[in-house]
């Protein structure tokens, strides 16, 4: 027997036993036409690289799964992102949502909140809760979270600058529903990078943002071992024109520095890294989005293993969220957008998704109705339930053209991962504007494309409908929000212990200047009612703020 043989025998075994270690959903995998379906496909005679390049579903390099079952064994989480008004109408969505079947929380902060200021603030004003919910004080958390047990829900929060102060309400609303912090599920954003590179919701430089992203991981590494500490995040850097070779590249660049920075802060790496997640946008090239994810894994699980030398096998896996492409999104006829975000959300499930959101069909003119919310977690649920692609794990894995293309995207990653190191870094690429420049640059590229008639996008630029009018309900945010929730905050600045305040918010500013962990200090600070401005304030002063370097 061949040693090729002999490995891939091994391989297949190893993944048989697995699935008796982890049962199939109790559900009919067959075709419609009844036809009965193995729950893998593998070829009778591998190449020699079939191990080390594809291989079998949750096994190194992962290509093919991080799970050896897939969706026989779990189907992927539904996780829609909402987020509008106050915290206690985002509450009624919540429970509106998991009613009609969502299988976890998303949480979309409005711009105030993202920026670090209460609703009070004059820059404030014109935005309270209206991208996203308004949130500033344990209250607020509370309200959002009234009636939902978080230690029985995962709950995925998008905020990063302010992100360990959002992290510091989570714990002390759980702590007040008598939930023991070790048992929470879910995932903060907290990647700071991307917002450098891509999205620009800033408030401290690099290096002090990067300490707080580190105070989180070890903080959350010790005492919530469930708990996702960094949601990686490729979805804006694509948003904001990048390609997937890009969004891949530039995503996993800022995965190995938050793994580098971890590692010298003296955390072992196989206690952080199985809980360090990644957020990937699916976009309308079908197949070229499915070999990006499968892409992913593979480059990560070889980083892991080989550059950073982790032992644990959970360490290698790269876990990920999908949310559908926005920028994809029309306000033309806008009901073509269901069938956009069908298709990249099927792209996702056959990439290996771990959570899915779809965007609805009516993102690019307001904030989505409870009707258009309804559709995109129904299409999810078609996915999953009617169109059988959860019925066999990695449905397209040994397609020469999806391995081929697979193979390629690695190869521009890697190719971008040698530019960046020839920089110094993740953070002096950021401060060179490379990032800013290079998705710039294919944004350009795109647009040229479309004004060109080169790429046709439906209703925009072909198969237009001049006279056209919008006829879906539209969510409007009244200014009735930003008074509202003023209002809860003057309440609350005066009827709390002021001088006990102080004494939290000059911990935290201790905190900050003596190198102790910060968290420990702001949950204190909001259990005694100090608002997130607040508290950014101090943390202002003492590491500063940020400005980008132009880059044309």
């Amino acid at each position: 027997m061949s040693k090729n043989k002999k490995s891939f025998d091994t391989a297949k075994h190893e993944w048989v036993k697995s699935l008796t270690d982890a049962p199939s959903r109790n559900y009919n995998f067959d075709t419609l036409s009844g036809k009965k379906l193995d729950p893998l496909y593998y070829p009778k005679n591998p190449d020699e690289n079939y191990i080390d390049n594809i291989g079998f579903p949750g096994q190194y390099p992962f290509t093919r799964g991080v799970h050896s079952s897939m969706y026989r064994g779990k189907l992927w989480t539904k996780r829609q992102f909402s987020g509008f008004g106050t915290a206690l109408e985002t509450n009624k969505r919540f429970h509106s949502l998991l009613k009609k079947g969502q299988t976890g929380l998303s949480v979309a902060y409005d711009m105030p909140t993202l920026m670090g200021y209460d609703p009070d603030h004059p820059w404030s004003e014109g935005e309270v809760g209206k991208c996203g919910v308004s949130v500033s004080c344990l209250d607020d958390m509370e309200d959002l979270f009234s009636g939902i047990n978080l230690g029985e829900i995962s709950v995925s929060q998008t905020i990063n600058g302010p992100a360990i102060i959002l992290l510091a309400l989570y714990i002390a609303t759980a702590e007040k529903q008598k939930v023991d912090i070790k048992n929470l599920r879910g995932t903060l954003q907290n990647d700071i990078l991307k917002e450098f590179i891509a999205q620009k919701e800033w408030i401290f430089p690099p290096e002090p943002s990067m300490r707080l992203v580190t105070d989180m991981i070890e903080f959350c590494t010790i005492n919530m071992p469930k708990y996702n500490t960094v949601s990686i995040s490729g979805y804006h850097i694509r948003e904001a024109g990048s390609t997937a070779a890009q969004e891949l590249a530039f995503t996993l660049a800022d995965g190995f520095t938050y793994v580098e920075y971890a590692i010298n802060a003296g955390i072992d790496i196989d206690l952080f890294a199985p809980r360090l997640s990644f957020f990937f946008n699916s976009h309308l090239d079908f197949f070229e989005e499915i070999a990006k994810f499968r892409a992913a894994r593979r480059i990560w699980a070889k980083r892991m293993k080989n550059s950073y030398g982790a032992k644990n096998p959970e360490s290698w896996k790269l876990r990920f969220h999908t949310q559908t492409a926005g920028c994809s999104l029309t306000a033309q006829q806008p009901e073509n957008n269901i069938s956009r975000t069908a298709f990249q959300g099927l792209a996702a499930v056959l990439g290996g998704t771990q959570s899915l959101h779809t965007n609805s069909m009516d993102e690019t003119l307001a904030l989505p109705s409870e009707k258009a919310a309804e559709i995109a977690l129904r299409t999810q649920q078609i996915i999953a339930f009617e169109t059988g692609v959860s019925n066999v794990t990695d449905p397209l894995g040994g397609s020469w053209f999806v391995e081929n293309l697979t193979d390629q995207i690695e190869d521009e990653a890697e190719k971008y991962f040698k530019e960046i190191e020839t920089m110094g870094g993740v953070i002096p690429a950021i401060e060179k504007g490379y990032f800013q420049y290079e998705i710039s640059r294919s944004a350009s590229a795109h647009q040229k494309k479309i004004d060109s008639n080169e790429l046709i996008h439906v209703g925009v630029n072909d198969f237009t409908k001049p006279d056209e009018k919008i006829d879906i309900p539209i969510l409007e945010i009244g200014r009735d929000v930003e008074e509202y929730q003023n209002k809860k905050i003057e309440k609350l600045r005066k009827s709390r212990d002021g001088e006990y305040v102080k004494k939290t918010l000059s911990e935290v500013e201790d905190s900050c200047r003596n190198g102790n962990n910060l968290l420990p200090s702001i949950i204190g600070a909001v259990k005694a009612g100090a608002t997130m401005g607040e508290i950014v304030i101090i943390m202002k002063n003492e590491f500063g703020e940020w400005n980008e370097t132009s880059v044309f």
